[in-house]
């Protein structure tokens, strides 16, 4: 029995693109569908790029779905670029009709920012941990590395790919499931970048309206230490994203923090808890930067302790090994702790938005 092309045609719809998210159908990137004498199927798909980092994954889908339909032999994928035309085209798709520079983050898309008062206390690991804990609690979720100077969420995590522009849309690299944004993936060998306030707003700007995140459940923000023009930015353009701020037990880091969480309020932020890191050391409960900052700093600014992360060599080395530590010691003692700290994270999410009774 030979292969039915509308079959085939209805097996390509569950190839999904593994940036976009959505059928390679849907986005009109089968160029070809050729079935021959012998029944062996040739499929080619037009990417975005030449060069695409992520042909295997088109190549596994291909075989495993198209392969799958009821006499086929076998399978044999080729790639194809598009044109300029098609690309727009791909674009204004992309964009759902929506104008350009538009804040492209759906209504319903939460946004976490984790924030310091200072630098060193372990805020960016934290961040890309956190992101890899939602993953594996079946949330889609994006990473948006805003920490512009100091950026390190595309080192902790692994990544080494550079987004892929669309027309004037930005596709994000992926990690599995976890998107990521950084201007870390632009800069050229671990270069410095050297930018006044004005240009920090511009970036940032830039990541929340030509990035395609498409749907997400949550994007956490890797935010600078301190309190500057982009704790200002983000504020003004996300009015309803929400703040956790870390520290460690030690006043010194405690008290700095403090100017965090009022910065996050003033600019209208909801914070959402504190994080202690490093409370203790692991395998021996030594409290090596001393103890009791975290619960200061929430009595302080009225938030509760959403989770303490201990010293854990664990995470420091599978930051280094650019994975979270979810995956590299799924049961260490930081790997828990920060599962934990997930927890509290979705627990504190928004109530849902109930329609108001009429007034009779």
């Amino acid at each position: 029995m030979s292969p039915e092309r509308d079959a085939i045609l209805r097996a390509l719809e569950q190839v999904i693109d593994p940036e976009l998210k959505r059928p390679v159908t849907e986005l009109e990137m089968v160029r070809d569908v050729l079935i021959q004498p012998d029944d062996t199927v040739d499929v080619t798909i037009a990417l975005t790029v030449a060069g695409c980092p992520l042909r295997s994954s088109f190549e596994e889908q291909v075989a495993r779905h198209v392969g799958g339909v009821p006499g086929v032999t076998r399978t044999r994928l080729h790639f194809d670029v598009m044109s300029p035309e098609e690309k727009a085209a791909l674009a204004t798709r992309l964009r759902g009709g929506r104008p350009e520079r538009e804040i492209r983050l759906d209504p319903a898309t939460r946004v976490v920012a984790v924030a310091s008062g200072k630098g060193g206390v372990g805020k960016s690991t934290l961040t890309a941990n956190l992101a890899a804990a939602l993953v594996e609690r079946g949330e889609r979720v994006g990473v948006l590395d805003a920490d512009v100077y100091g950026y390190s969420i595309p080192h902790v995590l692994g990544i080494t790919q550079r987004p892929i522009v669309v027309d004037s849309l930005i596709i994000p690299p992926v990690r599995g499931e976890l998107k990521v944004m950084s201007i870390g993936l632009f800069a050229e060998d671990n270069g410095p970048i050297m930018w006044r306030g004005p240009m920090l707003h511009k970036a940032l700007e830039q990541f929340l309206s030509d990035v395609h995140w498409g749907e997400l459940d949550t994007l956490v923000v890797d935010m600078p230490p301190g309190t500057g023009d982009v704790a200002i930015s983000l504020g003004q353009l996300l009015p309803r994203a929400e703040a956790i701020v870390v520290t460690t037990p030690q006043p010194a880091a405690q008290q700095v923090a403090v100017r965090a969480a009022v910065m996050a309020s003033k600019t209208g932020m909801r914070v959402l808890g504190v994080v202690e890191n490093m409370s203790w050391l692991v395998g021996t409960g030594q409290e090596l930067f001393g103890s009791g900052g975290g619960d200061r700093l929430a009595s302080e600014i009225d938030a509760p302790v959403l989770a303490r992360i201990p010293f854990d060599p664990a995470l420091r080395e599978s930051a280094d090994a650019g994975m979270p530590v979810l995956e590299a010691a799924p049961d260490s003692e930081a790997a828990t702790a920060i599962r934990e700290l997930a927890e509290a994270v979705q627990a504190r999410r928004r109530g849902a938005i109930r329609k108001a009774l009429t007034v009779l």
